[in-house]
């Protein structure tokens, strides 16, 4: 099922990212960089592994991880997560924790687009891809 996800997606709508980046602790500078940039996406296999590339004006990142396995994510807003991967369903949920806090993002496929909803705590944001 995660042959779904793996693709190149372009960021084409977004919901409430800006107070989701605040209740992270964003500062104003980046949530206004990031408020207005169009990341692209790429998500594909390396063998055993997923791999997540985000492209931007602003900043690339790039995981590598096993399904199921934590690991250590240096995200584009500088913090530091042990972060998991799990493919529940037809679910991609991605959950990143650190300094005793938690953020999750569930990924979708629906209607051959990819729906990332993002919550912490009372928080949610809505980000919508498009194949590329």
């Amino acid at each position: 099922m995660v042959e779904a996800f793996c693709a190149t997606w372009k960021l084409v709508h977004s919901e409430n990212f800006d107070d989701y980046m605040k209740a992270l602790g964003v500062g104003f500078a980046t949530r206004q960089v990031g408020n207005v940039t169009k990341p692209t996406v790429v998500i594909r296999q390396d063998g055993e592994k997923l791999v997540i590339q985000t492209q931007s004006t602003f900043k690339n990142t790039e995981i590598s991880f096993s399904l199921g396995e934590e690991f250590d994510e240096a995200t584009a807003d500088d913090r530091s997560c042990k972060t998991t991967v799990s493919l529940e369903g037809h679910q991609l949920i991605q959950v990143q924790k650190w300094d005793g806090k938690e953020t999750k993002f569930v990924r979708e496929i629906q209607d051959g687009k990819m729906v990332m909803s993002l919550t912490f705590e009372d928080i949610h944001a809505v980000r919508t891809y498009e194949k590329a």
